[in-house]
């Protein structure tokens, strides 16, 4: 059989899922794509650069627990169990029996993550699969004619591969570049650039811009190399190093919020219609086509939230949502005003204590679990959202889900609090903007909430904000742009934009006309139900399919994590095995895509 069937560009988890469920429906899908070849552009595969030693570092940590990783041939904490004890040290895990609630390092994970994919190609291969793996390949564009039955992949700048099928499951990658002669970072990736040299210290203060969780990846590297964490009768201190008197680490955050800290759950895993179903869902879809957030938020969202604050015994927040007009902003209002407290380390100090009453006595914070799972199902209809929800749900929903869903483990906590106690960290609250500095410093000016602005400048700055949303302009595969493969994702208006933030959204040309239409630019690029990516002229390009989050945010903007990668692969393997059965092209419409989630376990 030639080697041209299926590409898979990317070899981390998003890849290692859908080579799983290539193998679970093996006999569906073998005559249809029994030759694949994996490219890598890392020397390793299987990985995954936030998992990769090459980029992480041993302190950091991998901010999900075993029983939150969807299944793989073999569980995280039944592969650490079987590791020996000198390799788990490289993995900075010590402390023992292994705990399948508990958090371990990213080292640990890529390792485990390296064996699965191993063990999926073996199985792949014993079945009759034909695998091709490419490490040091790094696919630098895809050439796609809409008349050919196949599609190029040129790597490293010059080899030509075709494929019948080819799907991008790229990691991340940041369009800014570093500057190391300010001391400016664009990222804190690959971590070992941040790290002084041995016996060396920063005696200085050193700036991060964002408290999320790849900011505190920055914190635990630094902080480790700075200083000694003990355990004490009262909890973890830090004592920090006689040599490095003067360091300190400032958080810029632009609410001054830190994330919620980890909870127990009694459901680990999110489901999408685990609240509602199918037949719900799109029985509250307009005559114009058309989901509402409020529709959403009434139906689905008010009477499975109200039980779970029932379960919770919080009957003050049930009484809001008797009343009539209380809606998804109020909502969202009422629960940022009852964490208020979540924009401090002394705030995080008191969550300290709800957060291990839940997880020691078992007591799972339903309405925060339940709101993820909401959150997870519209995820998935999302296509249905006016453009005008669009906008609601980025400006309203996403930054409270970031900061007060977000689960940060209580082992970074006790690391954080450790280093405030300690005088070591601190936390700015206001917008940064970074300026044109002077060689050897970063100079940024910070407006607060107050308006008031103020500059500051670091010798060591580094940019935790995260990668941002993936425009065809820095897309990746600049073909498929040219040839117009691909074009950007977008929300149909229900009506004709006029208030003062569309004016502005016009001006930034995230609003434009297509057939007589507005439409918002959503971010990323287009893909239809399938992640096949919509062309130019609107129809579905059945030969690329696109899974890098980054790229499809527009269709797909609360996609995070495993449990997504999980998710997308199996979406789209399955409907290749519903073509395989049919012997005809998938329906791709959201109405039929929703079939799957309904009859798929594993979403």
């Amino acid at each position: 059989m030639k080697n041209n069937r299926l590409a898979i560009i990317g070899s981390g988890p998003t890849a290692i899922y859908l080579l799983k469920h290539i193998l679970e429906n093996a006999n569906f899908l073998y005559r249809q794509i029994g030759a694949i070849t994996i490219f890598e552009k890392e020397n390793m595969m299987g990985l995954g650069m936030p998992y990769n030693p090459e980029t992480t570092d041993k302190y950091n940590l991998s901010n999900i627990s075993s029983e939150e990783i969807p299944e793989l041939p073999e569980s995280f904490s039944g592969w650490l169990r079987n590791q020996n004890p000198e390799l788990l040290r490289k993995f900075n895990i010590t402390h023992f029996p292994i705990d399948d609630s508990a958090v371990y390092s990213r080292l640990a994970l890529g390792a485990y993550f390296h064996d699965q994919y191993k063990l999926l190609v073996e199985k792949l291969v014993s079945y009759g699969f034909h695998i091709t793996e490419l490490p040091r390949h790094d696919v630098k564009d895809i050439v796609v004619n809409k008349n050919s039955n196949e599609a190029e992949v040129i790597v490293n700048g010059s080899q030509t591969y075709s494929f019948i099928k080819v799907v991008i499951a790229v990691g991340h990658k940041w369009v800014e570049t570093d500057q190391p002669e300010k001391g400016y970072y664009a990222s804190p990736w690959p971590i070992k650039k941040l790290i002084p040299e041995r016996n060396e210290f920063y005696n200085f203060r050193v700036g991060i811009l964002g408290a999320s969780l790849s900011a505190f990846d920055v914190v635990t590297s630094l902080a480790h190399r700075h200083g000694k964490f003990i355990k004490t009768e009262n909890g973890l201190t830090f004592n920090l190093n006689e040599a490095a008197a003067g360091f300190k680490i400032i958080l810029h955050s632009a609410e001054g919020w830190l994330p919620h800290l980890q909870y127990e759950q009694e459901e680990p895993m999110r489901e999408i219609y685990r609240h509602t179903n199918r037949s719900e869902i799109l029985s509250l879809v307009d005559a114009n086509g058309f989901l509402h957030i409020e529709t959403f938020f009434e139906h689905i969202c008010r009477p499975a939230l109200i039980r779970a604050f029932k379960k919770d015994e919080k009957y003050d927040i049930i009484n809001e949502f008797k009343i009539p007009d209380f809606n998804f902003k109020d909502f969202i209002k009422l629960m940022s005003e009852e964490h208020e407290y979540i924009d401090s380390f002394l705030g995080m100090e008191k969550e300290m204590v709800l957060a291990l009453d839940s997880i020691k006595n078992n007591k799972p914070i339903h309405w925060m679990e339940t709101l993820d799972d909401l959150m997870y199902c519209l995820n998935f209809h999302v296509e249905l959202l006016p453009a005008e929800d669009h906008l609601f749900f980025r400006k309203e929903i996403m930054p409270f889900l970031m900061n007060v869903i977000a689960a940060l483990p209580l082992s970074s906590a006790n690391i954080l609090l450790a280093m405030y106690h300690a005088g070591c960290i601190d936390l700015a609250v206001g917008k940064v903007e970074i300026l044109d500095g002077e060689r050897n410093k970063t100079i940024i000016k910070v407006t607060g909430n107050n308006g008031l602005e103020y500059k500051n400048e670091f010798k060591l700055f580094i940019n935790c904000g995260g990668q941002k949303n993936v425009e065809l302009e820095n897309y990746p595969f600049q073909s498929m742009v040219k040839l117009g493969t691909v074009r950007k994702a977008r929300a149909k208006f229900q009506m004709a934009p006029a208030s003062k933030e569309m004016k502005v959204l016009i001006r930034e040309e995230k609003v434009f006309l297509h057939n007589n239409e507005t439409f918002l630019n959503t971010g990323g690029i287009d893909v239809d139900a399938t992640y096949s990516v919509i062309r130019e002229d609107g129809t579905v390009e059945p030969k690329i399919h696109d899974l890098t989050f980054t790229h499809t945010t527009g269709c797909r903007p609360y996609s995070y994590g495993l449990q997504a990668c999980n998710a997308t692969s199996s979406i789209l393997v399955n409907s290749w095995v519903e073509l395989n059965k049919n012997n005809t092209p998938a329906k791709t419409s959201i109405k039929t895509i929703t079939k799957l989630y309904e009859e798929n376990e594993n979403l």
